[in-house]
C-alpha cells in the first residue's frame, strides 16, 4: 500500500466547452461568473451558442453573456441587476431584446443577487435583507415578500428568495488537475457563490497547473465545488481577465455595433460565432492585423 504522501490527488475530469454545453439541458437555470465585462467565462458561453440548447433563465452580473444569449434567441429570462459592458454602459444586445419583449427579465438590486446566491449556497429558503425597500424593485416583482425581525426592532426587511441554480459557469486565472480555482485579479466577483449555489458548475482557465501558489484568499474555487475543468487560453475574451489580458475595447466596440441591425449581427455572428474556439480565435487574430479571411488581403475590417 502506497504511502499518504504518494497517493495520487483525486483529479476532476478535464472537458471541452462542448463536453460541458452537452451536459447542460433545455429549460435549465444557469449562473455565470464575472461581472459587466470582466472574466466571464466565454468560451463556454459560446458553446452555448453553438448548442441547440433553449428556454435557459441566465443568472448574472450580466455583460456579454447574456447579451449573446439574448441575441441569439436562446435565453428565456434573464435574472441580474444590470447588464453592461463597463465601458459601453447598456449591453445593446440585451437592450434589443427588452425592447423587443423577447426576453423575459427580473430585475432586483445587485446586494439582492448576491444575498439570493448566498441563501442557495447554504440551502436556505430566502435570507432577509434591506435592499429594495422602498423602490420599484418592489413594485416590478410582485411575488417578492417581507418578513418582519422576531426581535426588539421591529424590522421589517425584504424576503430575498434563494436563486437556486441548475448549472453555473465560471472562469478562473488558473486551476489544477484537482479542480481547485484560484484569481489573480482585483476582485473575486461572485464565483464561488455560484458555484455553491449550483447542482453542478464547471469551470474554465486560462491554464491548468501543476500546483497552486500564492495568496490564500485567491484560491477561490475548491474541487468540491465542481463537476468538470476546461483549459481554455483565451477563455474569457473578449472581456478582461486581469492580469492575463485586458478587455478587447476594439472587439468589443465591433460587438457592440452588430447590434445595429439583424444583418449587422448576423455578419457578426457568421463570422466570429459559427465555427468551434480555435475558429474563433483565429478570426479575431485575423481582424487584428486586419487580414481578410476570405481574399488574405489587408485591408479595412
Amino acid at each position: 500500500m502506497r504511502e499518504r504522501s504518494e497517493r495520487e490527488t483525486p483529479r476532476i475530469p478535464r472537458l471541452t466547452p462542448d463536453e460541458v454545453v452537452a451536459r447542460l439541458r433545455d429549460g435549465m437555470t444557469i449562473g455565470i461568473g464575472g461581472w459587466g465585462s470582466r472574466r466571464k467565462p466565454m468560451a463556454l458561453v459560446r458553446a452555448i451558442l453553438r448548442s441547440p440548447l433553449r428556454d435557459l433563465t441566465i443568472v448574472s452580473y450580466a455583460g456579454p453573456d447574456v447579451g449573446l444569449l439574448a441575441a441569439s434567441g436562446q435565453a428565456r429570462r434573464i435574472v441580474t441587476g444590470f447588464a453592461s459592458l463597463d465601458s459601453i454602459a447598456l449591453e445593446p444586445h440585451f437592450r434589443n431584446a427588452r425592447q423587443a419583449g423577447a426576453v423575459e427579465l427580473t430585475e432586483i438590486d445587485e446586494g439582492m443577487l448576491h444575498w439570493g446566491l448566498l441563501a442557495a449556497a447554504h440551502r436556505l429558503p430566502f435570507l432577509p435583507i434591506r435592499a429594495g425597500l422602498g423602490s420599484d424593485v418592489m413594485r416590478v416583482n410582485p411575488q417578492l415578500r417581507t418578513v418582519r425581525s422576531p426581535y426588539a426592532d421591529g424590522e421589517e426587511l425584504v424576503a430575498m428568495p434563494a436563486l437556486r441554480l441548475d448549472a453555473a459557469l465560471v472562469h478562473m486565472n488558473r486551476a489544477d488537475a484537482a479542480g481547485n480555482g484560484q484569481y489573480l485579479g482585483p476582485d473575486p466577483y461572485f464565483d464561488d457563490l455560484f458555484c455553491l449555489a449550483a447542482e453542478q458548475a464547471f469551470m474554465s482557465c486560462e491554464q491548468v497547473v501543476p500546483a497552486l501558489a500564492g495568496p490564500p484568499q485567491s484560491l477561490l474555487v475548491n474541487r468540491a465545488m465542481v463537476a468538470g475543468v476546461c483549459e481554455t487560453p483565451g477563455g474569457a475574451h473578449f472581456t478582461a481577465c486581469a492580469p492575463d489580458y485586458g478587455r478587447d475595447e476594439e472587439f468589443q466596440r465591433r460587438y457592440a455595433a452588430s447590434a445595429a441591425s439583424p444583418q449587422a449581427w448576423q455578419e457578426f455572428r457568421e463570422r466570429y460565432l459559427s465555427g468551434d474556439e480555435a475558429a474563433y480565435h483565429k478570426a479575431v487574430a485575423e481582424r487584428a492585423v486586419g487580414t481578410s479571411p476570405a481574399s488574405g488581403e489587408r485591408g479595412a475590417q
